[in-house]
């Protein structure tokens, strides 16, 4: 039912842009190259055919929005949305464990696990012998 409702609100739709375009507007619109329907039905009865048809085909599409809220389908084994489930399954990470790292450390300059990091000597004070 949801995919038929929703075939007739596109042939609705299609014909009311159809419509739109066909009728005389301050421009001119398209109206203008049918002059052959204005011989037959007269210049007042074609604009007054064109309004009722815009506004039946507006009511129409409107009407059947509404009407499809109740076909709309729905999961009835998925109770949750996927966000929210991906949330519960989500692993919880303390944040006081965990330091961030905002792209200050360098991983090449850090030592490897196995060996010592190099010891830092302070220089050796300047002697006399140099004056």
């Amino acid at each position: 039912m949801y995919v038929f409702i929703s075939i007739l609100i596109l042939i609705a739709a299609i014909l009311l842009i159809f419509i739109v375009l066909i009728q005389n507007s301050k421009g001119g619109g398209l109206a203008s190259g049918f002059s052959s329907s204005n011989q037959i039905m007269g210049v007042r009865k074609t604009t007054d055919f064109l309004e009722k048809a815009t506004w039946t085909l507006a009511g129409t599409v409107v009407v059947l929005s509404i009407i499809i809220t109740a076909f709309i389908p729905r999961h009835e084994n998925g109770t949750q949305s996927e966000i929210k489930q991906q949330v519960e399954e989500a692993v919880a990470v303390d944040p006081n464990t965990v330091a961030p790292n905002f792209g200050t450390a360098n991983p090449s300059e850090a030592p490897a696990s196995g060996t010592e990091a190099p010891s830092t000597t302070a220089p050796a004070p300047a002697s006399d012998e140099a004056k």
